[in-house]
């Protein structure tokens, strides 16, 4: 960098009629890796160098998906700056599916990078909070960043080359969860003739632009995977503790470790995607929602009691003990309700009664507490097509997330278990959720934090059978679930 530094000022200071940039253009124009490696200060690895060159090579239409920290945000960091410095008219735009991800990590990234940059470039531009702009030109010359989301799905559209000689880069970071509308609406901007588009994600979706970029045998992009594993970025510690913690077979293992797409299991009741979109997600909090909880009782040696908190259509927090008897669950659940403010307490506590848990309902109930027992082996609400309660609260948990107006805590156990739950049919039709013993039988644990985010499902089966009244827990229940005690 000093070098360059020096550079430049030697030829300010000499008056050359000599253009400087011009030269610097002859060096780095078609070099993005001598660039990151001697304007930014940083060697890439081979697969990020692989990237760059690409680019600079001629394509147009690239697509990556890879574990977690691997360094995809990093290069994409390093493609735009080159872009900018080398690249005149240029409009780049960078989306990601959620302002955290797009805020908090791409766009710190570029902001990081460009602080390594010579003073004599970083003098260049004006960083603001949501845009990087050419200060001499910052209508032609910029990076804009922009949110995707299906209510607005045109962060990446009407981006077009200005001229002939205009170009265009389109970067959109955790793409497996963009939503198909915001691809769409970006298709004219995507088939410019000077435009560039680069995809970069963890692949968590098996379907969408995205999957599609990937493992369409039709594919025209130049893709490629970056695993974890041969990845200089990532430890060793966190590959073993992620197979350990999820198993070497497990989504979760596929997805941010090998960089893999998950298994597409037709007798899987809720895919992968929909729970990584729902942690990603974006929504408003209503103050005004009603709060409720799910109590898992845990019933054996190596599993856990869970108590999910759910306030309208965001699930707050998902809390585990183990080791507890009846009376010192109950006691954590009291304190846990009793440091609330009133507003902030729950008006139901679902409790899954079988066994122990018809103990700490009336014991919940006896302190004061709204405690309601679910047993979740009895008749359904929907009798026609379900097996029991249990297997109709896996099914409204599913629609529940495919309504795509939730938000999910960020806990990656809580989503392993909420996909690896299978579902079966009867000779007469009805679907059934696997239950915790079958799953057992097939190595797998107990899985308490989903059954306490299943349990929270019962509210609305209640709200909708007796109407608007769902506060008045002690009241008698009118609706025909005979397993709702």
């Amino acid at each position: 960098m000093k070098i360059l530094e020096d550079y430049f000022l030697m030829l300010m200071e000499m008056n050359m009629s000599t253009n400087p940039f011009q030269e610097f253009l002859e060096k780095y124009g078609n070099d993005p890796v001598k660039f990151v490696q001697e304007v930014i200060g940083v060697d890439p690895f081979d697969y990020q160098k692989e990237l760059l060159k690409a680019v600079s090579d001629g394509e147009r239409r690239l697509s990556v998906r890879s574990g977690h920290g691997t360094g995809k945000s990093t290069c994409a960091s390093w493609l735009m700056i080159w872009m900018l410095f080398t690249r005149y008219p240029i409009r780049i735009v960078v989306t990601a599916p959620s302002s955290q991800q797009l805020f908090d990590a791409l766009f710190s990234e570029l902001k990081s990078h460009i602080t390594k940059l010579p003073p004599a470039l970083k003098n260049l531009l004006n960083v603001k909070s949501d845009r990087v702009e050419l200060i001499a030109s910052p209508s032609e010359a910029f990076i804009s960043a922009k949110t995707s989301r299906a209510e607005q799905p045109e962060a990446l559209a009407g981006v077009h080359a200005s001229g002939p000689r205009a170009s265009v880069l389109l970067v959109a970071d955790e793409a497996s969860a963009v939503h198909e509308k915001t691809f769409e609406a970006a298709s004219g901007s995507m088939s410019g003739k000077n435009c560039v588009t680069l995809l970069l994600s963890n692949p968590t979706r098996t379907s969408g632009t995205f999957f599609d970029t990937q493992m369409s045998p039709k594919s025209s992009w130049w893709r490629r995977r970056w695993s974890c594993l041969d990845s200089p970025l990532v430890t060793q510690d966190f590959v073993e503790e992620m197979k350990e913690r999820y198993g070497e077979e497990s989504n979760a293992f596929a997805v941010r470790v090998m960089g893999d797409f998950p298994k597409t299991d037709e007798d899987t009741i809720i895919p992968y995607h929909l729970c990584e979109s729902a942690m990603r997600r974006e929504i408003e909090e209503n103050p005004s929602a009603e709060i409720t909880w799910g109590l898992d009782v845990s019933r054996f040696g190596n599993d856990h009691s869970a108590l999910c908190k759910r306030k309208g259509n965001v699930i707050q927090d998902v809390m585990t003990w183990k080791g507890l008897d009846l009376m010192q669950l109950c006691g954590r659940v009291k304190a846990e309700y009793d440091a609330l403010h009133p507003t902030d307490q729950p008006t139901q506590i679902f409790i899954d009664s079988i066994g122990l848990g018809a103990g700490c309902v009336d014991r919940l109930a006896e302190l004061g507490l709204p405690a309601i027992g679910i047993n979740v082996s009895e008749s359904p609400s929907m009798k026609n097509n379900y097996m029991n309660l249990r297997s109709e609260l896996w099914f409204k948990l599913k629609a529940f997330l495919e309504n795509r107006d939730c938000k999910l805590p960020n806990d990656q156990k809580l989503i392993s278990e909420m996909v690896s739950v299978k579902y079966s049919f009867s000779s007469n039709g009805k679907a059934k959720a696997e239950s915790k013993d079958e799953m057992r039988k097939r190595g797998l644990s107990s899985p308490d934090r989903a059954d306490a985010l299943c349990l929270v499902m019962a509210h609305d089966n209640m709200i909708a059978l007796r109407g608007g009244h769902a506060n008045r827990w002690n009241k008698p229940l009118k609706r025909n679930l005979r397993g709702v005690l």
